[in-house]
């Protein structure tokens, strides 16, 4: 194999292509979660942030990787967050004014990723660094022919890493070392992701999201306790004065039982006495869970009116707008995860198999993250536009609908031209002049009266069944002015009569010249 280079110009470790770089420290893959959720408290919850801030991460991991297990409301959210990417199409695009060899490469690559029966799986673990920061996916290299594909890509937990104390950017893999061991290039797709500016180990979404978890976390418990007394009576035991201390606890344990027991024994000369029952209501705690829950939902789609509903503020247009900043969050997740997977991923596979080649003029991963115009509005509008002279580019359309090209000898949806439905003498022979037709351009008729192109058109056509239409309309009445009927007696009959009158054809004739006049406007109203 040639020289080859990684990604930041340094020569090619060829023991990455022979094994996984974890395989070296297996201890740590020995290490069990310590769970620092349990008892949380806010000081303990500050200690575990300063630690990751000093480099020492495993605390903070555990306790995210809690988070998003316990607290069902994060992990809906954060659920949509990351897998509303798995539904955008992606495609490898090749460089600006690529060259045969560039677009080959790119077709090659594309390939190569339609065929991982698992890339669904790596964009997944991969957004994993939303809330974490960063998100570590190892690759396993095996070699198929001549090609070099990755047989599988293994997401490492976050608690695997550290970062050096003094630059909280430099991610290390945990080796007992205390810098910690540099991660091979080749070896991994690293992504880290930045959901607010700072240090990678402070960039991570689940940092804001601590704070809310454990105020949560106080009201769920506090409501627990609640509800276990609610309802209950307040229980005073009295024990006479020279009680020992096994007689006190006997009487204590009774005191505590009786309420769900609802029976119990005291010794003699000990008294019980039931005062009102305990009162309250849980809105409290249920307000704090709610302002707990629209801060999480606040912060990992932008707004609440997506994940859930108040009923009293709640609108379809502000659902609409919230709907936008989720969009917006989506592409901010694609387009920095492009670029990891194009510098990670893409660049080894095409060095591999191709050769070195240049990381700037490299084939890039890109999602579609259009948001599709309505087309029905567009359908409408855009007729007018360009009847008016707006010059619109077909690119600029396709992207806006979303609709691509046809390839080459790819089978189009077709409409049949227009001019067809026109009378044989109105059907167009040669391209009209445009002058003549504009609008704007007035013509005198026999009568001296001012008219437009198209209305002198509609009042040249000769319509030869007018007249045997009106006349068999007024037939009727024809006949009864020859019997001599006064024009008393023939107004009344002929109001009596007119239902009765035949104008179908007339009808008929009226709609085709109506017809004719709306074709006419259309093809020749904006020339």
């Amino acid at each position: 194999m040639p020289r080859l280079l990684d990604q930041y110009g340094q020569p090619l470790q060829r023991e990455v292509l022979a094994e996984p770089q974890t395989a070296r420290i297996g201890w740590v893959t020995r290490e069990f979660a310590e769970h620092p959720s349990r008892g949380l408290t806010p000081a303990r919850l500050h200690r575990v942030l300063e630690e990751a801030e000093q480099g020492v991460l495993s605390a903070q991991a555990d306790l995210f990787t809690d988070m998003e297990e316990k607290d069902g409301h994060i992990f809906a959210e954060m659920s949509k967050r990351k897998r509303v990417l798995l539904t955008l199409d992606w495609s490898i695009v090749p460089p600006p004014q690529a060259s045969a060899a560039e677009k080959t490469l790119a077709g090659r690559l594309q390939e190569w990723l339609d065929n991982m029966p698992d890339l669904d799986d790596v964009l997944l673990d991969c957004l994993d660094g939303i809330g974490h920061g960063f998100a570590a996916l190892e690759i396993h290299w095996q070699q198929l022919g001549r090609e070099w594909l990755p047989e599988k890509l293994s997401h490492r937990p976050q608690r695997w890493f550290q970062t050096l104390p003094e630059n909280g950017n430099a991610l290390r893999l945990r080796d007992g070392s205390t810098e910690g061991a540099e991660l091979w290039p080749f070896g991994w797709v690293l992504h880290q992701h930045r959901a607010k500016s700072g240090y990678l180990t402070r960039a991570g979404l689940h940092r804001i999201l601590c704070w809310p978890y454990l105020f949560k976390n106080y009201a769920v418990r506090d409501l627990a306790e609640f509800l276990e007394i609610y309802g209950l009576p307040l229980r005073v035991g009295k024990y006479p004065s020279g009680a020992t201390d096994a007689e006190k606890a006997t009487l204590l344990q009774a005191v505590a039982g009786i309420g769900h027991n609802a029976a119990g024994i005291i010794p003699e000369g000990m008294l019980i006495e039931f005062q009102e029952a305990a009162k309250g209501s849980h809105d409290p705690f249920q307000a704090m869970m709610d302002w707990c829950e629209r801060t999480q939902s606040k912060a990992i789609l932008g707004g609440t009116l997506t994940s859930q509903a108040d009923g009293k503020t709640s609108t379809n247009a502000l659902g609409q707008i919230h709907n936008e900043v989720r969009h917006d969050l989506t592409v901010s997740d694609a387009r920095q995860l492009e670029g990891t997977l194009s510098r990670d991923l893409l660049y080894p596979l095409a060095v591999l198999n191709s050769g070195q080649i240049d990381p700037r003029r490299l084939p890039r991963l890109v999602f579609d993250t259009r948001a599709v115009e309505d087309m029905a509005s567009y359908a409408d509008s855009l007729p007018k536009l360009v009847g008016l002279g707006l010059k619109v580019p077909v690119s600029w359309v396709r992207d806006k609908l979303a609709i691509p090209a046809p390839a080459e000898g790819e089978e189009v949806l077709s409409a049949p031209r227009p001019e067809l439905a026109l009378p044989p003498a109105l059907r167009p022979t040669a391209k009209p002049d445009k002058a003549a037709l504009h609008y704007r351009a007035v013509l005198r008729n026999s009568d001296g009266e001012t008219v437009y192109p198209d209305q002198q058109a509609i009042d040249d056509i000769s319509l030869p069944q007018l007249d045997s239409a009106v006349q068999q309309l007024l037939a009727p009445l024809i006949s009864r002015i020859q019997s001599g009927e006064n024009p008393d007696i023939l107004l009344a009959s002929l109001a009596t009569a007119w239902p009765e009158l035949d104008d179908s054809q007339l009808q008929q004739l009226l709609a085709q010249a109506i017809f004719v006049a709306d074709v006419w406007g259309r093809l020749h109203g904006d020339s």
